[in-house]
C-alpha cells in the first residue's frame, strides 16, 4: 500500500517542521511547499500556523494560498487545519481587528477574555497553555468525527492559544473548557475539519488523531 502524500501548506507561518516529522512518524510522505500545483496533487492537505490571525490570512492569501484551499477543499480532498489553520478556515477572527477567514466551516474566531482580553474576577490567564480533554458532540462532520477513532474519551491534547472559535458554532465537533469558558476545540464539515489544539505536540493521541487523518 502506497504512502499517503500530506501537503503542508508553507506560507510563512507554521510549525512545519513538528507538523512534518509526525507525518513521517505516522507513515505518510509529507510535502511541505507553497507551490499550488505541488499541493493540489497530494492526498491530504494540512494548513498550519501559529501566530495572529491577521498576519497569517494576509500571508496565504499573498502567495495565492487561500485559493488553492478553497480549490482542494471542493475537490473532496481531506483538508485539516492546525491552530491558527483552524481559525483561518472559519468565518471571520477579532484578534487586533475585523478579519474574513476562508469561510470553509462556520464560525467566528474571539477571544477567550472577552473584549477586555482578561476575565475579571477567574483564574484564566491567557495565552491559554494546557494540556486539556475534549468533548465530542454527535453529529460532526464526516472527518471531524473520524479524527477520534481508537481514542479514548478522557485523550488530553496540547493546546497554547489565547483566541478561538465560539463553541456555539454549527460545526463545532469538539469542545473544550478553561475557567468554565467553553470554546470549540474541534470544528469541521464534511471533508474539513480543524483542530485548536496542536495534535503533533500532543503525544500518542494527537498521533492517533493524525494516523486517522491520513488513513
Amino acid at each position: 500500500m502506497t504512502a499517503p502524500t500530506v501537503g503542508i501548506v508553507d506560507y510563512g507561518v507554521g510549525n512545519l517542521r513538528s507538523v512534518s516529522n509526525a507525518i513521517e512518524q505516522i507513515g505518510g510522505l509529507p510535502r511541505v511547499s507553497s507551490d499550488p500545483g505541488a499541493l493540489a496533487s497530494c492526498d491530504r492537505l494540512i494548513l498550519p500556523g501559529v501566530g495572529a490571525f491577521g498576519h497569517g490570512i494576509g500571508a496565504l492569501r499573498q502567495l495565492g494560498l487561500d485559493a488553492l484551499v478553497r480549490s482542494v477543499a471542493a475537490s473532496g480532498t481531506p483538508v485539516l487545519g492546525i491552530c491558527l489553520g483552524m481559525q483561518m478556515l472559519a468565518e471571520t477572527s477579532d484578534e487586533f481587528g475585523r478579519h474574513q477567514g476562508l469561510g470553509l466551516l462556520r464560525g467566528d474566531v474571539r477571544s477567550l477574555g472577552g473584549d477586555t482580553e482578561t476575565a475579571t474576577g477567574t483564574d484564566l490567564r491567557l495565552p491559554n497553555v494546557d494540556w486539556l480533554p475534549v468533548t465530542r458532540r454527535a453529529g460532526a462532520g464526516d472527518l471531524a468525527a473520524r479524527l477520534f477513532d481508537g481514542l479514548p474519551a478522557d485523550a488530553r491534547f496540547y493546546f497554547i492559544h489565547s483566541y478561538a472559535v465560539a463553541a456555539d458554532s454549527p460545526d463545532t465537533a469538539a469542545t473544550a473548557e478553561i475557567s468554565g469558558r467553553t470554546f470549540a476545540a474541534v470544528i469541521g464539515r464534511g471533508n474539513v475539519a480543524g483542530t485548536q489544539f496542536h495534535p503533533e505536540k500532543s503525544g500518542p493521541s494527537g498521533l492517533q488523531l493524525l494516523r486517522n487523518f491520513i488513513h
